[in-house]
């Protein structure tokens, strides 16, 4: 491999595998190289302005995040990331903020459910951790998660409700910064009552 192609790997390395065209011309190579690597099939594009370096293993939580960068990984994709639910999500539980554009996003991922959020509550919880293929992904803590499960009850799965709720009262709670939280979203006595009950 040539040091243009070594370079390229390189950034794709940093970036959870993916390289985007203004990343490589950032790094003073013009677009009629990439456009060279892809016929070759040393690149493959996988969306517009995105490619993966030959034989690279595409992690889609981290094509999604490099698709949009305010997407944070959220209720039934979160719960089951954090091992609070086993049931495997078919759709991307994602949240982004209120008045942003993911037309685009929507268009090129049938698989997403989207979740609006009030950009005074867009912040609260974000975290990262690794997805089921380690890269490194944004997403809701547990305390977070379960906020959202409670303030939107009648909209969750029956199954994952309850199975997320006792799973995080099992495991060593964060009790107070799930009651702060709680105080922001305005369900802070319904999470006493659950502590009570669990």
């Amino acid at each position: 491999m040539d040091e243009i192609y070594n370079k390229i790997e390189s950034i794709a390395a940093k970036s959870n595998g993916f390289v985007r065209t203004s990343q490589i011309e950032t790094a003073g190579i013009g677009r009629g190289v990439i456009k060279k690597y892809v016929e070759s099939g040393l690149l493959e594009r996988v969306r517009k302005g995105i490619f993966v370096p030959l034989n690279a293993d595409i992690d889609e939580f981290a094509l999604l995040q490099v698709q949009c960068s305010s997407l944070v990984f959220s209720y039934g994709t979160a719960l089951y990331i954090w091992g609070l639910t086993d049931i495997i999500p078919h759709t991307f539980d994602i949240s982004v903020p209120q008045g942003e554009n993911i037309a685009r996003l929507l268009r090129d991922n049938q698989k997403i459910k989207a979740h609006y959020v009030m950009k005074s509550f867009y912040d609260l919880g974000i975290t990262e951790t690794q997805s089921p293929q380690g890269a490194v992904i944004r997403l809701y803590d547990k305390e977070r998660c379960l906020c959202d499960l409670i303030k939107d009850r009648n909209r969750i799965e029956k199954q994952l409700y309850v199975q997320a709720i006792k799973d995080y009262f099992k495991c060593r709670p964060d009790v107070r910064k799930l009651i702060k939280y709680g105080k922001v979203f305005g369900i802070e006595e319904k999470i006493r009552t659950y502590m009570e009950v669990l």
